[in-house]
């Protein structure tokens, strides 16, 4: 079993992080401006280092401790924010030719991080809602939802394949 918390290494771009173990995960520091108002962050904006085109942006959220996973798109590519709420993104490379094939990446979101992670199609993914608050995550993806044509392949959270530990670790 190969797991390890994220610990990104910067690429040339120091906006853009990638993430150390899976090959075409993207993880992105945005920009926020905070005045004595709150706060305006964009997400994705065409022109300024986008992961794909745009096709479909939706909004899930999740009561505390549940669990999302997995599933996997053989087509799609997928972005992740957190609107709010605390989230543990698991990442599993299932693809085929890839070099980090079997590998898993765990990835942590909050709302207070202003961070976005792209994952390509092939690497199955999932998340946790940690704390004791609702998650709330923005989705855009790269292809729209076709429920004639799903693109999505669903794994359980507790597949002994990915076997991941979905367990809070106390320290």
């Amino acid at each position: 079993m190969n797991r390890r918390a994220n610990s990104p290494i910067r690429s040339k771009k120091p906006s853009i992080w990638r993430s150390e173990m899976i090959y075409g995960v993207i993880l992105k520091d945005l920009v926020a401006h905070h005045d004595d108002r709150g706060f305006f962050c964009e997400v994705l904006k065409e022109g300024s280092g986008k992961f794909f085109s745009i096709k479909q942006v939706s909004i899930g959220c999740a009561f505390p401790g549940v669990i999302k996973a997995f599933h996997m798109h053989k087509r799609k590519g997928e972005c992740f924010h957190v609107i709010s709420g605390f989230a543990k993104v698991v990442l599993h490379d299932l693809r085929v030719n890839s070099e980090t094939r079997g590998m898993t990446d765990v990835i942590y979101l909050n709302s207070e991080c202003h961070r976005i992670v792209y994952i390509p199609p092939g690497v199955a993914h999932g998340y946790q809602a940690l704390g004791n608050t609702n998650l709330c995550m923005l989705y855009a993806t790269d292809e729209p939802y076709d429920p004639k044509d799903p693109d999505e392949t669903k794994i359980p959270f507790d597949d002994s394949s990915i076997d991941f530990d979905w367990s809070i670790k106390n320290r």
